[in-house]
This record gives C-alpha cells, structure tokens and sequence, in this order.
C-alpha cells in the first residue's frame, strides 16, 4: 500500500512572529483559510488516504494538528521524545509503518509546503511510487529556476526512462546549500534540480539504508518495532532516541544512498521558509503589495502588511514586511527577512519566552 508520512516537527522560526515555538508554521493558516498542515494531508486524496497519512512530531502538536484533520488515526501519530532533525524523525516513523505494512511504499513530506500544481504533484508521487519499487530511493527535483544558495541541488546522471509521463534519472550527487558561484554554475548546466526534501521509498529501502549507513540507531529500531501499542514501547523508545544520531535525512542515507532516483518537476513549490518566499505565492494588489488584515496605504508598493484587527497605515512604504500580532510587531526590508533568526535568539538570550 501507498501511505505518507508526513514531518511536521520544527518551529518555523522565520516567520517570526506570527509562527511561535507552540505554533509553528504548519499549523497557521498562512495561504488560504485551511492551516498548512490540512493543506499537505488533503492534497493527497484520493491517491493516499487519511487511513494511510502518518505524521511525526511531537506530543503538543499532535494535539492541536488531531484537532485539524481529525481524519487521521490517532495511531498514526508518531511522538518523538525530542527534536533530533529529520534523519531520526523519518527513520522511527519508517519503523512504525514497517510494523503495520512491511510491504509499504512510504512518501515523505514536509508539513509546510505550498504547491500550486496539485494534479502534476500527485501524477509525480504515482510515478515515484513505481520507480521505488525497484529499490530507488525517489527525489522530488524542483526546477531550478534562480540560483539559489539557501537550498540544496540534486545532480541528475543517466537517464532511467519515464513513468507516468515523467522524465526519470538516476541522481549522482547532492550538494547542501553552494555558494552563489556555484548555484549560478548549477542553474547554468541544466543538470540540477533543488532539493525538495520529499522522497518516495519503500520501507524496506530506507531501514535497509539505516542499516547499512547508521547499524546501531537500525538495531535499535529493530528492537523497538515488537513493541509498538505495548506497555514496553516508552522504554524501547528513549533507548533508540539515546543514540539517534542527531542528523538531517540528507546526512543521514540520502547522500550514500546505493540506489538514488530524481524525477524533476516543476510543481510550483515552494518551502514558505520566510515571509519574502510566502509573498511569492500570494496574490498581489496593483502595486504589488500583500495585504492581510485592514491597510490604508499612500504611495507603499512591494510590500507584504498582515494586521492583527487593527488598521495599519503607510506613507511612503516600499519592499517592506510589516506583521503586527497582539504581543509584537515586525517590520523589516524584504532582502533582510532571514535575520529574524537574529531577532528569535536575541529573545531567547533575553529570557523572553512569552514571545517565543
């Protein structure tokens, strides 16, 4: 059977302040009136059901995402003990759909992506669902389309036929995060695709890649599987996560992964990592301006302003970002929104955790 898993852990710092650390992005309505994480389980029907969406997190948010998509099985939830990057995260929640379906063919997803183009979207996962059964571990590629230095780049090598219409190769290297020569050098050739961070694989491929790549966290999962929904689980649980590397899935099987695949698409993502890539797939006004919330503007272009219920007036505003929320106000240039992280740790330096 087909099922996804979806990782929805993180705290969406670079939203700041609108996403805080028991609200993180995924959570928020940010796009349109359903939250991020309702968006990336219902686009999924029909090829994959409710039934079949597992989600990892942890405990606080798998309240609040139940109560969001109360379609999902509570069974489904898989808690991590605590935040060790994606590689762990997706290794236990492969573990937990191995004990249900050791057959299963797994999509991985982040909660927090918008794509516009759905059906393209879908059509990919059905073609990377048979490209995994012959042992591939299947990347999602996003066409490179400006050279990037904030994600990463998969190098596609030969080429693997079609499937479901779309064009499949055999993926030879992954590069996290070049410097801006070599992201102009990447778009240039034609022959890289950003790193999506959603693969298609089957179960028995990726545990097999933990145990060939990281033996002691696969043993310990091993262990752990007998006693899932058994009073022994907690135990067996902080045993595994005691030695969990802490490592993104990247470092931890996809980069020396035996048997790697890439299908490029062009599937109008986008990872909503800041407020200038959330304006990127919003709608504008005549003078370019995302406006969320009561605005009365004069002479304010090109910029993303979200009121909290009260009026926000401009005069002479231009490419800047303006959220007010009821604790805290953020204004800043739109080329300079990845320094919120700066704003975020001067806070927690500053013990002001009832902004965080």
């Amino acid at each position: 059977m087909f099922h996804a898993l979806i990782m929805a852990g993180g705290s969406g710092t670079r939203l700041w302040p609108l996403s805080r650390k028991d609200k993180p992005k995924q959570s928020l309505s940010l796009i349109e009136e359903r939250t991020l994480f309702q968006v990336t389980a219902y686009r999924l029907q029909p090829l994959i059901p409710l039934e079949r969406v597992h989600v990892v997190t942890n405990a606080q948010m798998a309240q609040i995402f139940q109560e969001q998509v109360p379609a999902i099985p509570a069974s489904n939830y898989v808690i991590e003990p605590s935040a060790k990057d994606s590689g762990p995260a997706a290794a236990l929640g492969l573990a937990h759909i191995h004990a249900q379906d050791p057959d299963a063919t797994v999509a991985v997803l982040s909660s927090d992506h918008h794509i516009g183009k759905v059906d393209l979207f879908l059509q990919t996962l059905q073609a990377a669902q048979d490209v995994a059964g012959h042992g591939y571990i299947v990347t999602l590629g996003i066409e490179a389309t400006f050279p990037a230095t904030g994600f990463g780049y998969i190098e596609r090598g030969e080429a693997l036929g079609q499937m479901w219409g779309l064009d499949v190769y055999r993926a030879v290297r992954f590069t996290e995060k070049p410097n801006l020569e070599m992201a102009q050098a990447y778009v240039a050739d034609g022959q890289h695709s950003w790193n999506s961070g959603m693969f298609v694989l089957t179960c028995k491929t990726g545990l097999g890649e933990f145990a060939r790549q990281q033996p002691e966290f696969a043993q310990s999962l091993t262990q752990l599987e007998p006693q899932i929904g058994k009073p022994g689980y907690a135990a067996a649980l902080n045993a595994a996560w005691e030695i969990a590397p802490r490592k993104s899935i990247d470092y931890a099987i996809m980069e020396k992964a035996e048997k790697v695949a890439v299908i490029p698409v062009d599937i109008g993502w986008s990872d909503i990592g800041s407020w200038a890539s959330l304006m990127d797939v919003m709608a504008t006004d005549e003078a370019g301006n995302v406006i969320i919330g009561e605005h009365l503007g004069i002479d304010t272009s090109g910029s993303l302003i979200r009121s909290n219920g009260r009026l926000i007036a401009t005069v002479g505003v231009k490419d800047l970002v303006i959220v007010d929320t009821a604790d805290a106000v953020f204004i800043c240039p739109i080329d300079r929104v990845q320094e919120v992280k700066a704003i975020v740790e001067q806070l927690k330096a500053q013990n002001r955790h009832d902004v965080l």
